[in-house]
């Protein structure tokens, strides 16, 4: 768990990252024992309460420092989904940071808690990848959150099943601009 301030320190990088690009000044990293983890970390832009830009890394492959400037810009740049944010608009852009547990693969669907668990398909023609806070954002139950995830890899309803398939779950600590 993070606290306060090194939250605060992470969505200033992120956001740093970002403006950066268009001020062409260097980003100043924060120095802290605790952002120099290697874990998995999203960064989400919305715009208006709407989506906007959302990257990461499932696994830890950087420390978080690195992760969080290489994903908030990837994130405001870089995601095919939304056109690159223009630099008028970062007064309304609203960052969130999702950093990510180990993955655990579910052995039972009966594991699952909508709110907590993250979810995570794996399969030889798709893979995707959800946050916790999706299902909730979508007042989605278990059923249609195990139809989604095979829907965001690319696959039909129920692929999950497959024995082919891997299903993981994890938790993530989320925080954003404003709490």
């Amino acid at each position: 768990m993070f606290n306060q301030e090194q939250r605060q320190k992470m969505l200033n990088l992120a956001r740093q990252a970002i403006s950066s690009r268009f001020t062409k000044e260097a980003i100043i990293f924060p120095d802290d024992e605790a952002l120099k983890v290697y874990r998995g970390v999203f960064v989400t832009l919305t715009k208006a309460g709407e989506l906007r830009g959302c990257i990461g890394y499932i696994h830890g492959i950087h420390n978080l420092v690195q992760s969080i400037t290489e994903m908030a810009q990837a994130a405001a740049f870089k995601d095919p989904r939304f056109p690159t944010v223009k630099q008028n608009e970062m007064s309304e852009i609203e960052i969130e940071i999702s950093v990510l547990s180990e993955l655990t693969i579910v052995e039972d669907i009966s594991e699952i808690q909508i709110g907590r668990d993250g979810l995570m398909l794996n399969h030889p023609f798709g893979s995707g990848l959800l946050l916790p806070q999706v299902p909730v954002e979508w007042n989605w139950d278990l059923k249609t959150y195990l139809e989604q995830i095979c829907y965001k890899a690319g696959l039909k309803a129920g692929t999950w099943k497959d024995e082919q398939a891997r299903l993981y779950r994890f938790t993530a600590e989320i925080f954003h601009e404003g709490e």
